[in-house]
């Protein structure tokens, strides 16, 4: 999809696929199940199992009970059922905005309400805000959920210990059931360590879901895992058994293999994307005069504020069915054949900026900055 949506000519930093090689373990165990004829239905705990070694390992989160767990076809479809399981049609979701655009389209699709609690104007959740978000959604509606998206797309944010323990108080103050998002987890770099939604004090009754498709760039081979806290497993339990048919067999055995042996390629790719994250900082200041970059602690995806260029928003044209495009995504996309994500997608706040994956190699990401650069050379 990234590479074929648009025109030969564009350069897609888009949508969050990375451009690696698959790891090599993960690859073997793929062939091995073909090979043997394993393409049935998925079964077992293994992928839990897999994910509890690697969380214990790598965030020293030692309380993963596998107990408290279910496959589910994805991080998203995962979030529709775990919001079923504790709230009603008409009830409140709470999101941090500008946030990943799907939050609005399956909330609101299966006829809950969103309510946004923008972010600080520093990319990270302002915590004053999502308490009056808390207590309006509280005084609007029967049940209040909180989608919280752990690290943070698109700014790139990883909340803190302290952050997050903060969230757990004002949910439990106000009754607001939380569901983490926790699907960038391991791609957090250099000076930022992940903190498990679920590791901190006050969130027993919470949800994460988990999964291998943006870290081991599994995207199109679906499977997640669904995670309960010590008190909402009951919850979890009424989780109508057919949601764990939706995953590919396929998946889960890839995905459980990656958080199991893919370790030391998920390594190299953060030390590859730690690189371009710095490299991306300078070609934005050498070539994007007036553009800020908001420094990435986790995701490959970065947020640029293009508002100082001048960009207005407006409708899109007939590309809208690769992305909904305006304002800078959509000229840069005319005028340097650059793809990215248009920001206004994103919810309030995210008008005139654009948000920019950086997974890809370091040529092709010079050569995108440099066309935008000159683009807008060209335009003055």
């Amino acid at each position: 999809m990234k590479w074929r949506a648009y025109p030969a000519d564009i350069l897609p930093l888009w949508v969050a696929e990375m451009d690696v090689n698959l790891a090599p373990t993960v690859a073997s165990a793929i062939h091995s199940a073909v090979d043997r004829g394993d393409t049935g239905y998925p079964h077992g705990t293994a992928y839990a199992e897999a994910v509890a070694e690697f969380a214990s390992q790598r965030w020293n989160w030692h309380d993963l009970e596998v107990g408290r767990t279910a496959i589910v076809p994805d991080v998203m479809l995962g979030v529709v059922e775990l919001l079923r399981l504790v709230t009603d049609r008409g009830d409140a979701v709470i999101v941090n905005s500008p946030v990943y655009a799907p939050f609005y389209a399956f909330v609101s699709h299966d006829n809950r309400r969103v309510i946004e609690a923008p972010l600080g104007v520093d990319g990270r959740i302002d915590m004053e805000t999502l308490e009056q978000a808390f207590a309006r959604a509280r005084q609007s509606s029967g049940n209040v959920a909180y989608l919280l998206c752990n690290p943070h797309n698109p700014t790139g944010a990883v909340h803190t210990v302290d952050e997050l323990s903060e969230i757990a108080q004002l949910a439990g103050r106000f009754g607001v059931r939380v569901v983490s998002d926790e699907i960038h987890a391991p791609l957090v770099m250099s000076g930022a360590r992940f903190t498990p939604y679920l590791s901190v004090p006050g969130a027993e009754n919470a949800f994460s879901l988990m999964s291998a498709s943006k870290a081991w760039n599994l995207c199109g081979i679906k499977a997640a895992v669904a995670i309960a806290g010590a008190e909402a497993a009951t919850d979890l339990r009424r989780m109508p058994e057919e949601v764990s048919h939706g995953p590919s067999h396929l998946g889960v055995i890839s995905h459980t293999e990656a958080f199991r042996g893919g370790g030391d390629w998920l390594d190299a790719v953060l030390q590859g994307l730690d690189a371009n994250r710095t490299l991306l900082g300078g070609l934005v200041e050498q070539y994007l005069p007036g553009v800020k970059y908001l420094w990435p602690q986790g995701t490959y995806l970065a947020w640029l504020d293009c508002r100082a260029l001048g960009f207005t928003e407006r409708a899109a044209d007939g590309l809208a069915v690769v992305s909904d495009l305006s304002g800078p995504a959509r000229w840069f996309r005319d005028h340097a054949r650059v793809a990215l994500s248009s920001g206004h997608v994103f919810g309030t706040g995210g008008d005139g900026h654009v948000r920019i994956n950086f997974a890809t190699s370091q040529a092709i990401l010079t050569e995108a900055v440099s066309r935008m650069g000159r683009a807008l050379a060209d335009m003055h």
